[in-house]
């Protein structure tokens, strides 16, 4: 289709938004009912983890998939096909007695929702200029941040006020609206001749291109865990460890994740601002990675360090962490423009399962060390210290693999 007009563009990214928003809001939920569903549900670090992971899990499960789907089908039909088991996850996470049903409607919800961000920076490759489409990703990460915002002291004020049930039930509610504005909204693929070949010839010939991209993989480790690890840390780990180390209370550690989300959806939206004057000065996605990431390593290292002495820093040093990693959030819009547009979907799809293969990476296995290290006498605290420095080790060695990986 030809570009669309200034009008419509807006129209567009607001519907597409308004589903990343309960995308966000849906994935970072569990960091706040942490504290009800173990008390509910029995559920120890292990479990707590797994559980939070279960989301990202469905999420990457779909990815290779969907970048095919994507460049061949495109965005609406493709995100509105998604998005109906969202709303079968969120009812059955709602109606769920036992933690085998909450693991399964949390890997539904997963891979419901995971074309929320994939579809519109699918569409933004072909229908907007590439100054534009930084602007557009950085921007639908803020909405995606007012999510999250969203997560945090809203749900704790209704918690008890309606329990966390109805809640599941009300979001189901909310993405099927999504789903009717999109479907209103968000113009038709157009047909292209290459469409015609078959899908899985299609499927492989593109995505061996894309993993052969030399550009492509030095982003890798970078993705998995440094940019993993933020959302893992952002949408689990972070209230936890303001409960156990910091001596926080389930609001305050509440509380702490409002602001940590705040923060951040600032940043985006700074980041939108700023990137067409970084571009126009010579200010690349992987310079400004290198750049900025020793702020995050070095914020970590603090965290790993702190005691219950800290407790009275504790939200602010998690805000300096996520703030300053969402610069590696560069890498998303710089990996979807070193392609061509008719690849755009893969390529961008294929890194998308790098980053929440590690999200579901770190949270679980931050999960299964802090128990293992319970396990063998260590105290709660320094069970923490121990995950949470072993990440940040991952942390280093991907940043040092993107400094000295061979230049495309």
């Amino acid at each position: 289709m030809t570009a669309p007009s200034t009008g419509k563009a807006v129209a567009i990214f607001v519907v597409f938004a308004s589903a990343y928003f309960l995308s966000a809001l849906i994935r970072a939920i569990t960091a706040t009912l942490a504290p009800t569903l173990v008390l509910e549900f029995a559920l120890n670090a292990r479990d707590l983890g797994l559980l939070a992971g279960a989301y990202f899990l469905g999420f990457a499960a779909t990815q290779l998939p969907l970048g095919t789907w994507l460049d061949r089908y495109g965005p609406k039909r493709v995100v509105l096909g998604f998005l109906s088991l969202a709303v079968l996850g969120c009812v059955g996470f709602a109606k769920a007695d036992s933690f085998a049903g909450l693991l399964a409607a949390r890997v539904l919800c997963g891979a419901g929702v995971s074309a929320c961000l994939m579809a519109p920076l699918t569409g933004y490759r072909r229908w907007l200029a590439p100054v534009n489409q930084m602007r557009a990703n950085s921007w639908m990460l803020m909405v995606g941040a007012f999510g999250m915002v969203a997560s945090t002291l809203p749900v704790q004020w209704l918690l008890p006020l309606v329990g966390w049930r109805p809640i599941f039930l009300w979001l189901g509610g909310l993405v099927a609206l999504a789903m009717l504005s999109i479907a209103w909204q968000v113009p038709t693929w157009g047909t292209r001749a290459r469409d015609t070949q078959p899908a899985a010839t299609h499927a492989a010939t593109g995505y061996a291109e894309v993993w052969r991209n030399p550009h492509f993989r030095k982003y890798v480790p970078l993705g998995f865990f440094n940019y993993g690890g933020l959302v893992a840390m952002q949408t689990l780990w972070a209230a936890p460890w303001m409960v156990k180390v910091a001596g926080y209370s389930a609001l305050q550690a509440a509380t702490g994740l409002f602001w940590i989300n705040v923060a951040m959806l600032v940043a985006f939206w700074l980041w939108g601002v700023a990137n067409p004057w970084l571009a126009r000065h010579g200010h690349t996605a992987e310079r400004l990675i290198a750049m900025g990431m020793p702020v995050s390593l070095l914020t970590m290292a603090v965290i790993v360090l702190a005691s219950s002495a800290l407790a009275t820093w504790a939200t602010t040093i998690w805000i300096v962490f996520c703030v300053s990693s969402t610069v590696g959030a560069l890498a998303q819009p710089a990996v979807g423009l070193a392609f061509p547009s008719h690849l755009a979907g893969r390529a961008l799809s294929a890194f998308n399962l790098v980053i929440f293969s590690g999200v579901f990476a770190v949270q679980w296995g931050v999960g299964l060390m802090v128990d293992a290290l319970k396990a063998g006498g260590i105290p709660e605290i320094q069970a923490y210290q121990g995950a949470l420095a072993a990440y940040a080790l991952c942390c280093m060695g991907a940043y040092i693999y993107f400094l000295v990986a061979k230049k495309p």
